[in-house]
């Protein structure tokens, strides 16, 4: 799942892994700032495992009078813990028209994106987008801040 908090709604929410709800940002964010979410489910598996409940019954000669008894349990078992990754985004007064067709045609211009410059956020615009951020181990359709700004889109905030 994904989720960007500024308390507007998300273009393009219809995608998998986006939401609507933008009333959340990570602990100590600044005020005004926007925040997308990406959460991986954790991964679980179940496990039969045979119990012995009586051993079995050998002679000294190795002979068999009786065999064990094992009852079988299964549960499960969390083979990946669920992850939240949180990560900075332009806020959704600054994904206009413009900025959004400048987006298209930065992701055009490295064979990520062949649809047509329409200025909208739509499912192709997302899917260049992730596949854009992918290699820098975010699976988000929704454009972080540090993507923008290495695609030129965002000024970088430089120190006093």
């Amino acid at each position: 799942m994904a989720l960007a908090s500024c308390g507007a709604t998300v273009p393009g929410a219809g995608e998998p892994n986006l939401i609507q709800t933008l009333a959340e940002a990570p602990p100590g964010a600044a005020p005004g700032t926007c925040w997308g979410k990406v959460v991986t489910p954790a991964v679980i598996e179940t496990v039969t495992d045979q119990i012995l409940v009586q051993p079995p019954d050998v002679l000294a000669d190795g002979t068999v009078r009786a065999p064990g008894v094992y009852k079988t349990e299964t549960r499960q078992q969390i083979v990946t813990e669920r992850q939240v990754t949180w990560f900075e985004t332009p806020c959704p007064a600054d994904l206009t028209p413009d900025f959004v067709s400048s987006l298209q045609r930065a992701l055009k211009a490295r064979t990520l994106y062949r649809g047509a410059i329409t200025g909208d956020m739509d499912a192709r615009t997302r899917a260049a987008v992730r596949k854009y951020q992918q290699p820098e181990g975010l699976d988000s359709g929704i454009l972080s801040l540090a993507a923008a700004r290495r695609l030129g889109l965002v000024a970088v905030d430089l120190p006093e």
